[in-house]
């Protein structure tokens, strides 16, 4: 679908599930990509060693130190041409009663943490007239999850955020899209898809799942990220990619 030959792609949360995926992904069609992961430094160096990458470790949460690792990749790899933003945590939050540690690590990382690697990587991209950013957001973003509230808002902002700097950084020739995933097999929810225990919310989420896929390959998500930063994908710019197996179209 897509040739990244000399393209430069950073991808947060690249380490594991679909930021891996993706990571993997757009090494296969050819892009220089730079792993990145929030903590532990052998899990961003193993990804990247499988696909010929880098790895780096970065908190998206500080400002500064995104803005240091877009300098430090940029000065390893070249110039960024895309930017994936797969980082992200969720906890269940019942309305009325979130823990603020919780409030404030779901919202620093999931939102914040977008806000300041578009704020690093724009300016760039603006200048040189290119560049392509993928947010991974969710379903729940689009229909609300119970018990998710607080990351149902967050990926709503996320959401958000895409359509607004998607159309802002348009006439620059900058794509800002993003993908909803739904329920995607990753490592945060092997539990509920191994454990007998969890055989009841599992049936549950079957119910409500058209397809009948519970869970997403992540490979699958990865390929709509080819998708977003193909030519074919020359005219979306905002525009959110609903990858869920049908589950939001009945709720």
């Amino acid at each position: 679908m897509s040739d990244l030959k000399n393209r430069v792609a950073l991808v947060t949360g690249g380490s594991s599930g679909i930021g891996e995926a993706i990571a993997r992904k757009f090494a296969g069609a050819g892009a220089k990509v730079a792993v990145v992961a929030s903590s532990g430094q052998d899990k961003a160096d193993a990804v990247a060693k499988a696909i010929g990458g880098k790895g780096y470790v970065c908190d998206v949460r500080n400002a500064a130190a995104v803005a240091a690792l877009v300098k430090q990749v940029e000065s390893d790899l070249g110039p960024l041409d895309i930017l994936v933003n797969s980082a992200g945590v969720f906890y269940p939050t019942v309305a009325g009663e979130t823990p603020a540690v919780d409030i404030d690590r779901m919202v620093d990382i999931n939102l914040k943490g977008s806000f300041h690697t578009l704020n690093a990587v724009a300016p760039g991209m603006k200048d040189r007239k290119r560049g392509w950013v993928v947010n991974i957001a969710s379903c729940a973003g689009i229909v609300g999850v119970v018990p998710f509230s607080l990351y149902s808002a967050t990926k709503a902002a996320v959401i958000m955020l895409t359509k607004v700097s998607g159309r802002e950084l348009a006439p620059f020739g900058v794509h800002v899209n993003a993908i909803a995933p739904g329920n995607t097999a990753t490592p945060m929810n092997a539990a509920i898809r191994t454990e007998p225990e969890h055989k009841a919310v599992h049936d549950v989420m079957k119910s409500i799942t058209p397809s009948q896929t519970v869970f997403t390959d992540p490979a699958d998500i990865a390929g709509g990220a080819l998708f977003l930063v193909s030519d074919t994908a020359r005219p979306m710019y905002g525009a959110v990619l609903s990858m869920d197996e049908g589950v939001t179209t009945g709720l």
